[in-house]
C-alpha cells in the first residue's frame, strides 16, 4: 500500500510527517521504495565519505575517482525513483533539472 512521503535530497530524509522538516519532494511510495531510496541514500553519503579521503591525495584527479563516478549515478538513481514516485510537481520539477 503507497503512502505520502516527504524527501530532503541533501539530508538523505524520507519523512512521514510533512511539517517535521524542510524537503524538496513529495513521493507515493510503499515499503518497498521507501527501502530502495533509503539504501541509495546510504550509497551516496558512503561514495561522499570514500571521495573525501580522496581528496587528500593531490596525485588523483577528481574525473579519475571511482567513488565520484559511483556518487554521480546514485544520485541518477535517487531522482530517477523519486519521478517514477513523484507526483506532478515533483516530476516536472525534476524534469528541469536535466538531470535524467
Amino acid at each position: 500500500m503507497k503512502k505520502r512521503y516527504y524527501v530532503a535530497v541533501s539530508s538523505g530524509e524520507i519523512l512521514e510527517d510533512q511539517g517535521a522538516s524542510s524537503y524538496n519532494f513529495e513521493i507515493d511510495a510503499d515499503e518497498e521504495d521507501v527501502f530502495k531510496l533509503s539504501e541509495l541514500f546510504d550509497l551516496t553519503d558512503k561514495d561522499s565519505r570514500l571521495s573525501l579521503y580522496r581528496s587528500h591525495v593531490p596525485a588523483m584527479s577528481y574525473h579519475e575517482d571511482k567513488n565520484n563516478d559511483d556518487y554521480d549515478n546514485h544520485m541518477k538513481e535517487i531522482y530517477g525513483l523519486l519521478h517514477k514516485l513523484g507526483n506532478k510537481k515533483t516530476r516536472d520539477h525534476i524534469e528541469t533539472m536535466g538531470i535524467l
